[in-house]
């Protein structure tokens, strides 16, 4: 094993960099590594403080087998090379090959399904974790839920994440990529998988914020497929929103293009076609969040019998907030702690009152509890 114990896989991405950033503040060396060495070192330029960081660049090419011969090197990888539907199976395969944890930023949930049903036995033999969806969504909204299930008997949760922000291009390829999966965008209702009805938005109403708000189903959302196997849990229901009612609106919009017209075309053809769409949307690099602009409400709702609970978690710069979530998380796999392997959620393998701990070290959120 090398003296860098961390790998940043798509450092030059936008998220990437916000991944490098927080890996700097926790004093972590890490490898920034992707397909184009000039990117990254253009990139590492633009990261605050990279000066006092100890890194290397390394180019690599998206096979598994050069990958896992590079991430031999490394205890956890951080993958931020989206849509994972199309590239992430690969990463996932190679971490597996090479012994390595693995952290993602999907929220791509028939990728996490898939990759759990084909990867789990592999990561939990060797003893490793496999946590996509390590990021802003939606780990916050899953220590939400691991919250309200503190109360005994409760057994449904109603979950909703409301984030203020730009989607990355990264982001927005994902979002409309998930258009392809959406008949398995599902919740969970008395302990069986449920399909939310496809191209439609639903209205929802978000603590502190007097008008409704326009939420998607967003792929189903994390917490009925980690919670889908907890004994607690019956029922299940996720939707996303965000501020701007323009993007949510476009959003339920193109989805309906993509059922009419789309859908019917051949796989290649409809990934074409859907990132062309989203290239008009967002082509380039958002601004660095602004934390009086990019605020943040995750609330789960729960309910049992005759009881209630309900946790709010009010945060910023969501696309900070993965940063700190991936180094977080490799901060405490490198230190060997784990309190789980094979297929988890970043909650399951490190503790969601640690993770809570560690967003709230770095300013970046507040929690309301009631019952």
């Amino acid at each position: 094993m090398g003296s860098k114990p961390v790998l940043v896989y798509g450092a030059s991405g936008y998220t990437g960099r916000l991944i490098v950033e927080a890996l700097r503040n926790y004093q972590i060396p890490f490898i920034a590594a992707g397909r184009s060495k000039a990117r990254i070192e253009e990139a590492m330029a633009l990261v605050p403080g990279i000066e006092t960081a100890e890194y290397e660049v390394v180019e690599v090419a998206h096979d598994v087998d050069s990958l896992s011969e590079l991430f031999k090197r490394v205890e956890v990888v951080c993958n931020s090379v989206g849509p994972f539907e199309y590239y992430g199976r690969a990463v996932v395969a190679a971490c597996l090959e090479a012994g390595t944890h693995y952290l993602d930023t999907t929220g791509e949930i028939p990728f996490m399904d898939d990759v759990a049903k084909e990867f789990h036995d592999g990561f939990a033999a060797k003893e490793k974790v496999l946590a996509p969806c390590t990021a802003y969504m939606y780990t916050p909204l899953e220590i939400a839920a691991h919250v309200v299930l503190e109360t005994p008997g409760i057994d449904s949760l109603e979950a909703m994440c409301f984030a203020s922000g730009t989607p990355t291009y990264g982001s927005t390829q994902t979002i409309f990529a998930m258009f392809q999966t959406s008949d398995r965008a599902f919740f969970l209702e008395n302990n069986e998988r449920s399909i939310w009805p496809a191209a439609r938005g639903f209205e929802v109403n978000i603590p502190g914020i007097p008008m409704s708000q326009l939420a998607h189903p967003w792929g189903g959302g994390s917490l009925p497929l980690h919670f889908e196997n907890d004994p607690r849990v019956r029922n299940c229901r996720q939707l996303t929103a965000f501020s701007s009612r323009p993007l949510m609106e476009q959003v339920v919009e193109m989805h309906q293009v993509y059922e009419a017209d789309i859908k019917h075309l051949a796989e290649e053809e409809q990934q074409q076609q859907l990132k062309a769409i989203a290239e008009s949307i967002q082509s380039g690099m958002p601004p660095r969040e602004n934390p009086l602009i990019h605020r943040c409400t995750d609330v789960v709702e729960g309910r049992g019998g005759n009881n209630t609970s309900s946790c709010v978690i009010r945060s910023v710069m969501p696309y900070f907030t993965t940063g700190v979530l991936q180094a977080a998380t490799a901060n405490y796999l490198i230190g060997g702690r784990q309190l789980d392997a094979g297929f988890v959620s970043a909650c399951g393998a490190v503790g969601y009152r640690e993770l809570l701990g560690q967003m709230q070290d770095f300013g970046l959120c507040d929690v309301e509890i009631s019952a």
